[in-house]
């Protein structure tokens, strides 16, 4: 199929038209729909480069930075582990963005891991979309970000809050967050790009505040350079806690790929992913790296270790008193809210793309845009599950467990999706590809998901994982089973179920009013076929 995109004349930031292609052949069958019919409907092209590179730096910076280094350094133990922890997380990150670039210069539309699964995985039909679909809509959460919002104003406030008050800031958190997504769409962009300025500027005064601590302009801190004298001693010896604490680190940086779901929204975006997707990584790996610094700067290993979900509020009491504690809890707070903003407004359109692909019950309900352009069902499928994590996981493990489930699975499918890489590389070497990563660099990124499958299934030391009481590996178990569960699913709705009932699942697209095209499966007997 050889086709190119016909859409109206849209201005990006530099003010040229831009050119919206996608390459003849890679685009064949990956899905149910033409390239023009998957990216009509919507809100159009409205997302330029300053913009794209703000919805990914705002995805990445969120609650990891100012949180996770806590865990991180009670996993493995020493400020030197946990520094390469975090370097080899940014490696990792680069090589994932590279194998990730080659797949959407090939494919440019929304979507994101999932067309780049369906156009490596063909056969069995459907399956590899399910499995992604159900992975998605599970795990697609945002409770976390929700989680430390609400920690963070309790402490702000200079409140002790129940289990059940910090619960009900955190889901009022994510109902404000859908409503404005829905009836407000230009206002929620708007808000991203805001709140992202916001973090940029906290975490540059993190950094200027440890540099000053590390020059030794700070009284409260009498050793600003303890932390870093012997740094690998006491090093976890157990490649569970490594393991562990890479999935900690890599949701740190997660984000990175943000743009790529939401590329129908993107002007130019070929020339736009290119640019943004790279800069976007820069600014937060640097920022990131730096920032732990500052907090080694400030205070020991341990300390940091017993802040618990607070550490960036610890660095800033340790440093300016508890004034200046309770002021940066709003801050992280804030920065919270504009993660929970950027990683719902995505993943709604994944959950669009997948009802546009008929993989979930009622696809024309899911796929809707109505009433005011902004995929609102799908942020109806997005609320559902954060709804639920944030109700009925305990709080005292809920963030560090939450982590953990969540990068389990997004491993498996990240392997599956450098693995199609390959395979494409493989069957159809002559596709054009406006981008082309370096195969060392792809394999260096498959090793690394294939130790996060592996490791963590190590027995630590005493057989006790970060979450106790919880087992280590359940993280990893629950994490299977979803995936599994979306075998079975796949198998019953395509497979079993059609045979028994003796028909045919045949695809009809049914476009919606405001050009929105969505794949319909019908029940067709196989008797009223023969006859």
């Amino acid at each position: 199929m050889a086709t190119s995109s016909s859409e109206k004349p849209n201005f990006s930031d530099d003010g040229t038209e831009p050119q919206v292609s996608h390459v003849a052949g890679v685009d064949e069958g990956v899905g149910g729909l033409t390239f023009e019919q998957y990216t009509t409907g919507g809100m159009g092209r409205h997302l330029g480069v300053i913009s794209t590179t703000f919805l990914i730096v705002g995805r990445i910076i969120g609650t990891g930075i100012f949180s996770t280094p806590s865990a991180i350094v009670a996993g493995v133990g020493s400020v030197g582990a946990s520094l390469m922890l975090w370097v080899l997380g940014l490696l990792l990150s680069v090589c994932g963005l590279c194998v990730w670039l080659e797949f959407a210069c090939m494919i440019p539309r929304s979507g994101g891991e999932k067309v780049y699964l369906e156009a490596a995985y063909k056969r069995p039909k459907m399956l590899i979309t399910t499995v992604f679909a159900v992975q998605a809509i599970a795990l697609g959460f945002t409770a976390s970000g929700c989680i430390i919002f609400a920690s963070n104003i309790v402490i702000a406030a200079g409140h002790v809050a129940s289990e059940w008050e910090k619960r009900g800031i955190a889901i009022a958190v994510i109902v404000f967050v859908t409503l404005i997504h829905t009836f407000f769409p230009k206002v929620g962009v708007h808000g991203m790009n805001f709140f992202t300025v916001l973090k940029i500027v906290l975490l540059l005064f993190i950094v200027v505040t440890g540099w000053v601590v590390l020059g030794g302009g700070v009284s409260s801190v009498t050793d600003p350079h303890a932390s870093f004298r012997n740094a690998f001693a006491h090093s976890a010896q157990s490649g569970n806690q490594y393991a562990t604490a890479l999935f900690k680190v890599l949701n740190s940086y997660a984000g990175w790929s943000n743009a790529m779901y939401v590329l129908n929204e993107v002007k130019n975006p070929v020339r736009t992913i290119k640019i943004a997707g790279p800069l976007g990584l820069s600014v937060c790996g640097v920022l990131y790296l730096l920032a732990n610094v500052a907090y080694f700067a400030a205070a020991t290993p341990h300390e940091i270790a017993q802040s618990g979900t607070t550490v960036a509020a610890y660095f800033m009491g340790k440093v300016f008193g508890v004034a200046a504690k309770r002021a940066l809890s709003v801050l992280v707070a804030l920065s919270a809210l504009g993660n929970v903003m950027s990683v719902t407004f995505a993943q709604a359109r994944v959950n669009q793309e997948l009802a546009k692909e008929g993989v979930v019950p009622f696809p024309r309900f899911w796929a809707s845009n109505w009433p005011f352009g902004s995929p609102s069902a799908g942020l109806i499928l997005h609320f559902i599950p954060s709804f639920i994590v944030i109700v009925a996981i305990p709080f005292g493990n809920a963030y560090n467990f939450i982590l953990d489930l969540e990068g389990y699975p997004g491993s498996v499918i990240n392997f599956l999706v450098v693995a199609g890489l390959f395979y494409l590389r493989y069957s159809e070497p002559d596709a054009p590809r406006p981008f082309k990563v370096w195969w060392p660099i792809a394999v260096f990124f498959m090793a690394g998901q294939g130790f996060q499958l592996v490791a963590p299934f190590l027995r630590p030391p005493g057989g006790k994982g970060d979450t106790p009481p919880l087992p280590y590996w359940l993280y990893c178990v629950v994490g299977i089973g979803i995936l599994l569960a979306s075998v079975v699913y796949w198998f019953v709705w395509w497979v079993a179920a059609p045979k028994i009932g003796k028909y045919e699942l045949v695809p009809q697209n049914e476009p919606l009013e405001d050009g929105t095209n969505v794949v319909v499966y019908h029940r067709v007997s196989k008797r009223f076929e023969d006859s």
